[in-house]
């Protein structure tokens, strides 16, 4: 037996629900998936120059030379497949899942091993039905190269993997990323609202684990009537916020069809009696990142634990929140100088002119301070 060693790119995927689908119509997921190799895989493959190591029943496993061929052969494929589905109701769709990562592999007998490989079917374990996870190699080695954007899943522990990998989402541009009834990127915006507003996405279930489901979505609705309290703050209702369940998120064209400023996004990962709770506050508008943090407890008291995270969300992102928007007013330039003349009317009678203004007692005549006012106008909070 003959082994070299090489760097490749390995892409590994399988279709999402097989054995639902096979369960349902045997000889008919099977042909459409005959077809579909016929049509798109093996077509996508071969016009990227990739080699299928091997096929695993619901998946397969490929090797390319160049990351960027295995990607954009990845995100044409996904593409492709979103065009097929798009009359199939969501039972009955064959989604992939795809996973990649570029490493050290060892080839004997025309298969592949190693820790590469491994990697690569973890992230396409992490990876959305229709969507691809990548490694932050992969990013890195990509970003300039393809015109696509990536969010940013952090480090993940993944099974029988040594070290901590930092995962990537590749964010497709498809008709099935788009929300139903939301205008599209070139749609009319709503109008943002007088005052602070912000959107509590669907929390991302990073457990593998479709019975957490549950939890991740009670969270974020605690997180939302957290803030609810904030009087200053526009919050948006849970209705509205989660038809964006299960769709890679554009931060921004979330805010410009929910007509918010801000977006506060999360992901849940659960191991044993364990679990993590991530979130990061977003300006919808530029897209920078104004907070993040994780927390972790135990999931024996899950309503306790839902609670705290709640509270210690709302309590960091009141004070994010109020320095944004400060730094925000104090940038915008004034146009009407007609408000200031008449602060400076209102001096005189407020303080009655002899011999130069007369100031509350223990006070010494100086430069005048200008109250602090960052949220003038702002009525009591309210949800849509």
């Amino acid at each position: 037996m003959s082994q070299t060693r090489r760097l490749v790119a390995i892409l590994a995927a399988d279709v999402a629900g097989y054995s639902r689908l096979i369960g349902a119509d045997e000889e008919g997921t099977l042909n459409r998936l005959r077809s579909i190799r016929a049509e798109v895989i093996d077509l996508k493959i071969t016009e990227h120059r990739g080699r299928i190591v091997k096929t695993t029943g619901d998946g397969l496993l490929v090797e390319f030379s160049s990351v960027v061929d295995a990607l954009r052969c990845a995100t044409q494929w996904q593409r492709q497949m979103d065009e097929r589905n798009a009359a199939v109701t969501g039972d009955n769709r064959i989604e992939f899942r795809i996973g990649i990562h570029q490493g050290d592999i060892v080839v004997e007998d025309g298969d592949i091993f190693g820790d590469g490989v491994n990697v690569a079917a973890r992230l396409e374990g992490l990876a959305e039905p229709g969507g691809i996870c990548v490694s932050a190699r992969v990013q890195e080695d990509v970003a300039g190269r393809l015109d696509l954007t990536f969010d940013d899943l952090g480090e993940q522990s993944l099974k029988n993997i040594a070290r901590p990998v930092r995962v990537y989402r590749v964010r497709l541009t498809t008709a099935e990323n788009t929300p139903k009834g939301t205008p599209t990127e070139s749609g009319p915006a709503l109008a943002l609202p007088d005052k602070p507003s912000i959107a509590v996405m669907p929390f991302t279930n990073m457990s593998g684990d479709a019975e957490q489901e549950y939890f991740a979505d009670g969270m974020v609705e605690e997180i939302i009537t957290a803030l609810s309290r904030i009087r200053w703050l526009f919050v948006i209702a849970r209705n509205s916020s989660f038809t964006y369940k299960g769709q890679p998120i554009d931060v921004k064209q979330v805010g410009r069809e929910l007509g918010v400023r801000y977006v506060l996004e999360g992901s849940v990962r659960k191991a044993g009696q364990r679990v993590r709770i991530t979130g990061q506050l977003i300006d919808a508008i530029t897209g920078t990142h104004l907070w993040a943090d994780r927390f972790d407890g135990s999931l024996e008291d899950i309503f306790e634990l839902q609670d705290k995270v709640a509270s210690s969300v709302a309590g960091v992102i009141e004070p994010t929140l109020q320095a944004a928007e400060i730094r925000r007013s104090a940038a915008r330039p004034t146009t009407d100088l007609s408000a200031y003349d008449l602060y400076l009317r209102a001096l005189a009678t407020f303080f009655p002119v002899r011999n130069g203004p007369r100031l509350p007692h223990g006070q010494r005549a100086g430069r005048v301070v200008f109250p602090a006012t960052p949220f003038v106008g702002l009525a009591d909070g309210a949800t849509r």
